[in-house]
Formats: C-alpha cells, sequence, structure tokens
C-alpha cells in the first residue's frame, strides 16, 4: 500500500454518500480525502490506500504515536470495498457495511 497524504482524494469508488445498511439514518460520506462518519469528520494525517486481491483498501493514520491508540478506538480507520462491491468501515472494536442510498 501507498502512504498519501490527508488531501488525496480516496479512490473513486468510495467517493460519494452512503447510509449504513443497518441503520439508514447514519451515513458515510466521503468528499476527495475528506471522510464524515455518523456526522463526525474523521481528523487523520495520512492515509494507506492500495488494491489487493481485487479488494479496494484505504487505512487511516496518524502521525502521533502516543495518540495512535485513542485514534483507533475513537475513529473508523480502515475502509474496504470488496471484490463484490460490498463497503465496509470499521476500526478496533467496530465494524459496518455501507450501501448506497438508492440501495437501502
Amino acid at each position: 500500500m501507498q502512504r498519501f497524504d490527508r488531501d488525496t482524494p480516496l479512490p473513486p469508488e468510495m467517493q460519494g454518500e452512503w447510509i449504513d445498511a443497518g441503520d439508514p439514518t447514519a451515513s458515510l460520506i466521503v468528499t476527495g480525502g475528506e471522510i464524515t462518519c455518523y456526522d463526525k469528520v474523521v481528523e487523520y494525517d495520512f492515509k494507506l490506500m492500495g488494491r489487493e486481491d481485487g479488494a479496494v483498501i484505504v487505512s487511516l493514520q496518524v502521525e502521533n504515536p502516543e495518540t495512535k491508540d485513542d485514534f483507533h478506538n475513537a475513529n473508523i480507520t480502515d475502509l474496504v470495498i470488496a471484490p463484490e462491491g460490498e463497503f465496509h468501515a470499521y476500526n478496533v472494536g467496530f465494524s459496518a457495511q455501507f450501501v448506497r442510498p438508492n440501495e437501502a
């Protein structure tokens, strides 16, 4: 996976509005390099992006090792579009599947 700064847009497949498949009132919005999940902008420093076995993968990171654990507990940290097209977001204690609003 390659390292990119915060301003670098996420992959085109992830751009736009998504809703939580289990809770259509909850959303994830990707606009360029900005991610808003559950009405909260994810404050990260850089991201690792790549493709592996047909999956599109983004891992959000922070520079400061002292705040890394807090970041990983408080925010989504990984976004994956599986080869089948399912979009998942997760962190160390949470995961959710997101779909386009017209697919809910």
